[in-house]
Parts: C-alpha cells; sequence; structure tokens
C-alpha cells in the first residue's frame, strides 16, 4: 500500500513541477520562438505525469486497466509537437523578432 501512495505522491508532484517549470518558461522567456519550449515540452510531461498518476490509480481501485488516461496521454503527446510547429510557421511568417542574447525585446 505504501509503494502505490508513494509512486502517485511522486507522478503528481512531479507533474505539478514539471507544469510550474513550462509555465514559468512561458512567462518569462523572450520571444516566441524559446517560448514554445516551456510549453511543448515541460508541460507535456507534467500533464503525462498527473496522467499516469490517474491511470495508475483508477486501474487499482476498479481492478481493471484504465484506457481514458492512456488516450490522454497519447493523444496529447501526438498533437504538443504539432502545434508548437504550427505557433513557429506563424511566428516566422509575421516575421516576428527573434531573440539574438541581447537584452529582451520591448
Amino acid at each position: 500500500m505504501r509503494v502505490k501512495e508513494f509512486l502517485l505522491s511522486f507522478l503528481i508532484v512531479a507533474g505539478a513541477a514539471f507544469c510550474f517549470l513550462g509555465s514559468l518558461g512561458l512567462a518569462r522567456l523572450p520571444d516566441t520562438f524559446t517560448r514554445l519550449h516551456g510549453p511543448s515540452k515541460a508541460t507535456t510531461l507534467g500533464i503525462g505525469c498527473m496522467a499516469l498518476a490517474s491511470l495508475v490509480w483508477f486501474t487499482v481501485t476498479r481492478r481493471e486497466p484504465s484506457v481514458h488516461e492512456l488516450l490522454v496521454i497519447v493523444f496529447v503527446a501526438l498533437t504538443t509537437p504539432i502545434s508548437a510547429h504550427m505557433v513557429a510557421r506563424a511566428a516566422l511568417h509575421r516575421r516576428l523578432p527573434v531573440w539574438r542574447g541581447e537584452a529582451p525585446p520591448q
């Protein structure tokens, strides 16, 4: 019983930490292209960890495999790179400024 609780607690805390770091990156990074990394990488891992914790919880409590959370994980993993690619293409099309290492653009 303790192992299950530890695993679920670890997955939820890790997922929350990844989501927080992804959101912080979205708010703090200087341009559109670097801001894509926050939500597309860290937040995807965070959502994946929390959905995995939900999958483990419902599989153990119901004593049957839970497929809904697995579908959420697959859907997020498949659609996140596509949406990040579309945002990057839109930024290129609009010729948004690219950060070159100096002071952040205003």
